[in-house]
């Protein structure tokens, strides 16, 4: 049963069909009835209803507005490359291949971008179709001009939308929500009800996937990178302190306390820079208590009795939630800052920091050159399928054949499924709406006059029901538009609403063929392969990084875990990608994906779980070397670490493959250290402890495996 819209979607589509309507209108009638001219009357219709409601543009009635412009340049180039390779059907196809092909693979450059790819190949199918006529270029681009000026000053001045929160809003409440909770932890020893279950669900409002399409920082450059860096460390810092309530009561030392103090001053300076948008020069460098810290820690008394094991696992929590205000303070510069050195942090976190702008969006392209990405293969379908719309549409020289491509663009998904879901509605919607018209073309017949007056109505009503109402209603009433339009740019008859449905058919063909034949099951395949990969790729960087602060490591092993850390970062973005198109899918919105926590009717793995465990692995590699590193360990010490890190490593290694039952995870404690054991030993020991339980948590939730006990925070 499909969701029935709410009152708030209702009344967003409502003021989104009126701007389109009287941006359309506002340009379809001078061009038509004033000034006389039919092709630029036509694309002054069809360029708000390409960026109004082809494209889902996203942002506030201002930032629509300005994407609109940005995007008109690129309007204008692709109508003119249209008119000149509509000389010939295979010309014509070529180009459609090509720029079906960049338009999609480009939307990895940001979510505006993508917003608007839908309706930038909308201007080179509308004029890639006969008749070729070359001097009709100038009335073609005058009438997007028309129509892209009217658009632009309706979305600033009919109902405007408000601005959506910004990521960086909502990062930098959580900021201080994790700076409150800090000074509660300082001064109480008991944490206040339910403060646990509070930090996470902060931390899951954080997703992606809770976020508006166009507050979601998923572009290629560094403001984009350092946003989305900034977000993920902020959930581990709140997942971190939840962890920390768990762990009162506590002896309470001052090592402790002094960083809590520093961790919520950084978080508050942090957000008060996200709300500034710029860096700020904050209150004591985090990193220096850090430091101070790990001296106070590791210099105290040595034996086994001189601190218990639950104040080691809380100095522990507090590092690890210290390391996390790090990240997000140095992200947040970053984003906010531009290109600049991180002295004294990790390079391999931070390798955007000092790289060109271009050299990023080079980066970002050529990672997804691989028909592993999901992008990639987004981009192929795309691209084949409209190329073989517009031969079919050219060899069988079907009249309006730009509807076939305008079928093939609206119903495509990214699963055959739905791709036959989408068709089976269209299809249905525009019999009944070439009924419709059908009927109204023969009882008006050429009085221009009944269907100038019912455009208007006609378009309100389409744009608005048919975005809520599904491919049916959405189909149905663009037929009675598209006839009302035409039937007062020349003299047509009933049989127009039969053209439509021909070219509607046709293009449903084409769509369900490149459905069925170009990767039929969508992301779900590829997720699973994606985090397959990732999993098998960190599962070595746990013993390099293990091998890295015990001093165990053979020579020349630094080489090898720099391979091993940029292979899984590589796989990190891949399978992010696969995993954010298979939750757009309909097949994944069944199951949620919460660390246990909701329905599964399906008995899918939990991939969420499974990015955390590469997102884990890798920051526990860029820091632990950083602040544990103990070369020459007591033959005890250093078999456990040993022994430890093999079994985390080979369960990793055994959830890659995502086995049915889970996976359960198994690590052996910390041995009892000799009397004259350093305290920084007992500290080492403690740290990775920490580490790979997090980790150990993690593989038990992707896999499926329920375990009982308390969940406990990594340098991660």
């Amino acid at each position: 049963m499909p969701k029935r819209p709410s009152l708030a979607e209702a009344v967003a589509a409502g003021r989104r069909a009126a701007r389109v309507t009287v941006a359309a209108a506002a340009g379809f009638y001078p061009a038509a009835y004033l000034l006389d001219q039919p092709v630029t009357a036509v694309y002054a219709l069809f360029t708000p209803i390409a960026f109004g409601v082809l494209s889902p543009v996203p942002g506030s009635g201002r930032e629509r507005a300005a994407t609109v412009l940005r995007a008109w340049p690129a309007a204008a180039v692709l109508t003119a490359a249209g008119t000149a390779l509509a000389v010939d059907t295979w010309a014509a196809v070529a180009g459609m291949l090509l720029v079906g092909f960049v338009l999609t693979f480009g939307a990895l450059c940001g979510p505006r971008l993508a917003g608007t790819v839908p309706g930038l190949q909308l201007f080179y199918i509308l004029a890639c179709f006969p008749p070729f006529a070359p001097d009709t270029l100038p009335h073609r681009l005058a009438g997007v001009a028309l129509g892209g000026t009217a658009l632009i000053v309706c979305e600033v001045a009919v109902f405007p939308d408000p601005p959506d929160p910004s990521y960086g809003d909502r990062i930098a409440d959580t900021l201080d929500l994790s700076a409150r909770v800090a000074r509660s932890l300082m001064r109480s020893a008991a944490p206040e009800p339910g403060l646990a279950e509070g930090l996470r669900e902060a931390g899951r409002g954080l997703r992606f996937s809770q976020q508006p399409a166009g507050a979601r920082p998923t572009g290629a450059g560094r403001k984009d990178r350092g946003l989305a860096q900034a977000g993920s460390a902020t959930r581990r810092l709140v997942d971190q302190l939840a962890t920390l309530t768990g762990l009162h009561p506590a002896p309470a030392d001052t090592a402790s306390q002094n960083l809590l103090g520093g961790i919520a001053a950084a978080c508050a300076a942090t957000a008060e820079a996200l709300r500034r948008r710029r860096p700020g020069a904050g209150p004591e460098p985090v990193e220096e208590m850090v430091a101070q810290f790990l001296a106070a820690r590791d210099g105290g008394p040595t034996g086994p009795s001189s601190r218990p094991h639950q104040v080691l696992l809380r100095q522990s929590t507090v590092l690890t939630i210290a390391v996390s205000a790090v990240t997000v303070r140095t992200a947040v510069a970053l984003a906010f800052g531009g290109r600049r050195p991180v002295y004294g942090l990790p390079r391999e976190q931070f390798w955007y920091a000092r790289m060109p702008t271009v050299r990023l969006f080079a980066v970002r392209f050529t990672g997804n050159l691989t028909r592993r990405s999901v992008v990639f293969q987004n981009a192929l379908r795309s691209a084949f399928g409209l190329a073989l719309a517009r031969l079919v549409a050219g060899s069988l020289d079907l009249s309006h054949g730009f509807w076939v491509l305008l079928t093939v663009l609206t119903l495509a998904r990214t699963t055959a499924v739905a791709t036959w879901s989408a068709v089976r509605a269209a299809v249905v919607g525009t019999l009944a709406g070439a009924c419709a018209a059908g009927l109204l073309l023969i009882g008006a017949g050429r009085a221009t006059e009944v269907y100038a007056y019912l455009l208007v109505p006609m378009m309100l009503i389409a744009f608005a029901a048919g975005p809520l109402e599904g491919p049916a209603w959405a189909q149905g009433l663009f037929t009675l538009v598209v006839s009302t339009a035409f039937a007062q740019i020349a003299p047509v008859t009933w049989r127009l609403a039969e053209m439509r449905v021909v070219d509607v058919l046709t293009g449903s063909a084409v769509g369900l063929l490149c459905g069925v034949l170009a990767w039929p099951f969508g992301a779900r395949a590829e997720t699973r392969r994606s985090m397959t990969a990732l999993l098998r790729a960190a599962a070595p960087v746990v013993r390099a990084t293990t091998a890295a602060v015990t001093g165990d490591g053979p020579a020349g092993h630094a080489g090898t875990a720099d391979r091993a850390l940029r292979l899984t970062r590589h796989r990190l973005r891949m399978a992010e990608g696969s995993y954010a198109q298979y939750r757009t899918e309909p097949s994944a919105r069944t199951r949620v994906h919460s660390h246990g926590r909701g329905p599964a009717p399906e008995a899918e793995p939990d991939y969420l779980a499974a990015l955390n465990v590469g997102s884990r692995v890798l920051v526990g590699a860029y820091w632990l070397p950083r602040t544990d590193r103990r070369p020459g360990l007591p033959p005890v010490a250093l078999d456990w670490a040993r022994k430890v890190t093999g079994e985390a490593e080979a369960a990793i290694v055994r959830a890659a493959d995502f086995p049915a039952g889970g996976v359960p995870v198994r690590l052996t404690p910390p041995p009892a250290l000799p009397s004259e054991a350093p305290a920084s030993v007992q500290s080492l020991l403690t740290d990775i402890e920490v580490w790979l339980d997090a980790l150990a948590v993690d593989l038990r939730t992707s896999t499926g495996h329920r375990t009982t006990g308390p969940t406990r925070a990594s340098v991660s």
